[in-house]
């Protein structure tokens, strides 16, 4: 399928986009490489391919909490902007 500048310019209208007239063969270039790679992918064999709807079978697969202590608090604190009462200050969020 071979784009015109006009087809392009048209997509770029409806996509609220300016397109510069320098810039109009780039473009088109571009998507005229998207829609070669497009019907490539259209014309791949699927006969032997069944549906899915994910890698495996597996669903809700989490890894296990682990508590972990933290030890470096005095290197965590010394990144603070701000500081009070050995805690991270911070900008009131809620009126």
């Amino acid at each position: 399928m071979k784009v015109s500048k006009e087809e392009l310019l048209h997509i770029a209208n409806l996509a609220d986009l300016k397109i510069k007239d320098d810039e109009i063969d780039n473009y088109l270039a571009n998507l005229q490489d998207i829609l070669n790679f497009a019907e490539i992918v259209n014309k791949a064999p699927i006969d032997d391919l069944q549906e899915t709807i994910g890698a495996n079978e597996n669903s809700n697969v989490f890894r296990k909490d682990e508590v972990k202590i933290f030890e470096n608090h005095e290197g965590l604190m010394a990144n603070a902007p701000e500081k009070e009462r050995d805690m991270f200050k911070i900008p009131k969020v809620i009126s």
